[in-house]
């Protein structure tokens, strides 16, 4: 069986040649089924316009939209408010919610929906994006997942929102943010791409640790990053790192 990091590595490569929708949703649907899930789900809502690119069925995602249940669901709800990602359903710690909300998670049940994943993406001036990946197995505990490969999870659901986004025209490419990081920022920007912490930037650069926060958080305002990890990605995607 393929590692949850040589799965996640393919799935960067793949993401770099993804041109449309076709193509994102190919890549997406191959590192979903080889972390264990049946289906994902990429939600962009940008001045509160909604965009999908996802393998649910189809006319799941028709009575979704015809209904306007972006509006309505908890999980999308719930994205909008936190940063990190969250497990939802079969016994997750998923809000009851209102009774039109309960309503809802048992029809989602009913295309086979039991629960997931959702990696919340945050942007400004109202613009937030979702990737979410879910399961039909009752017995799967996705929690478990969360627990042991939260890292990775998290970053393919970045790496999908920085790709797709510019390739499908939501944000510019920004071409000159490589002339407004400094080399410092880069470094540690490279550093952390590369699994390293703070402590560890700091030996290997020469500089105290809290000169690499101060970097790494100029690097993220730069590029319009919610987090270091979506900075990351977002870097990577422009191939500004060394």
């Amino acid at each position: 069986m393929r590692s949850i990091e040589h799965s996640f590595q393919e799935f960067v490569d793949a993401i770099q040649t993804a041109r449309d929708d076709d193509d994102f949703e190919r890549v997406a649907t191959r590192v979903t089924r080889r972390l264990g899930f049946r289906w994902f789900a990429y939600l962009r809502i940008v001045e509160g316009a909604p965009k999908l690119i996802s393998s649910y069925p189809k006319s799941w995602t028709s009575r979704y939209f015809d209904l306007h249940y972006e509006q309505l669901d908890p999980v999308v709800r719930r994205a909008r408010l936190e940063h990190d990602l969250f497990s939802w359903g079969s016994g997750a710690s998923t809000p009851a919610g209102t009774r039109e909300q309960r309503k809802f998670f048992e029809e989602a049940t009913t295309f086979g929906i039991e629960s997931g994943i959702t990696v919340p993406i945050r942007g400004g001036f109202g613009r937030m994006a979702a990737f979410t990946l879910a399961t039909d197995d009752r017995a799967m505990r996705p929690e478990r997942l969360v627990a042991k490969s939260k890292d990775v999870v998290q970053l393919v659901g970045l790496y999908f929102h920085a790709h797709a986004a510019a390739r499908l025209g939501a944000v510019s490419d920004q071409s000159d943010a490589g002339d407004v990081l400094t080399q410092r920022e880069r470094q540690c920007l490279a550093w952390t791409a590369r699994g390293k912490t703070v402590a560890d930037t700091a030996i290997l650069i020469g500089i105290a640790p809290r000169t690499v926060v101060f970097h790494l958080e100029n690097a993220r305002r730069k590029l319009d990053a919610t987090s270091i990890a979506q900075c990351v990605a977002e870097a990577l995607r422009r191939r500004l790192l060394p």
